[in-house]
């Protein structure tokens, strides 16, 4: 079952920040953004439990998008006050062309989040996502998928299999690109879905636990990793991996 809820949103004008130098490949100049609306929906499975929450904002305008005019002597420019307030979030780090992982944004890392240029976030935590970060999404023209999965602290918490193919099935989907994973650490939650996106671009099991202990370090946890090996991917087979990263 699905509920929809739609509510206007105003005209806003908001000013984007430059990139950082370390990610030369795309520049969003100040630019007028336009929200259309908002449509809030809910996905139940059969049981009434609500497995997705997506928030979207809808008509934004990124005509403004462009590439940068690299400058022959632009290395060695001087860094203004604002590039050096760019703080990402907590173990933010690139998974592939367009995904991003992290643990939870706040308002210190919104500049940073802004020259990402994100499209939409997929949050994996049961808990209400902050009305600060909302009033950022909205400003900025980016979906909210929610996926209330507990924290798996063994043994009393199963990670809940199908979520985390419906988030993955999200992932893959490049019109949600570019993309932000994130739960509260950016260790376990965010971990599994990363490597069950590992599993399909068939990196080797002791890739993906190499990837997963580099995040989780000593709270690394032996079911996240049982979760990840038994994870099936045979129903994706058939969507083609056209990222970066497709084989290791």
């Amino acid at each position: 079952r699905r509920y929809v809820t739609t509510i206007s949103i105003t005209r806003l004008h908001t000013p984007l920040s430059p990139l950082l130098k370390i990610q030369p490949f795309l520049r969003f100049p100040n630019s007028e953004m336009k929200l259309v609306e908002k449509m809030m929906t809910t996905e139940e499975n059969e049981n009434g439990e609500d497995v997705c929450r997506t928030i979207e904002v809808s008509g934004v305008d990124r005509n403004g998008f462009q590439s940068p005019d690299v400058e022959a002597d632009d290395t060695f420019r001087a860094i203004s006050g604002e590039e050096l307030n760019l703080i990402p979030p907590l173990n933010f780090s690139m998974v592939d062309n367009g995904i991003f992982r992290s643990g939870f944004p706040d308002s210190a890392n919104f500049s940073f989040l802004q020259t990402l240029g994100l499209r939409s976030i997929i949050y994996l935590c049961p808990e209400p996502y902050p009305e600060t970060n909302l009033q950022f999404l909205k400003s900025n023209g980016i979906r909210l998928f929610q996926f209330g999965i507990e924290g798996n602290k063994e043994p009393f918490v199963n990670i809940p299999d199908h979520k985390i193919r419906m988030a993955l099935k999200l992932l893959l989907d490049e019109k949600n690109h570019p993309l932000l994973i994130h739960c509260k650490r950016g260790k376990h939650r965010t971990g599994c879905l990363v490597g069950c996106y590992r599993k399909l671009q068939k990196w080797c099991l002791t890739s993906i636990f190499d990837e997963y202990q580099r995040f989780a370090a000593a709270k690394a946890r032996v079911s996240d990793q049982r979760f990840m090996e038994t994870f099936d991917v045979s129903s994706f087979n058939h969507i083609p991996l056209s990222f970066s990263c497709s084989t290791r």
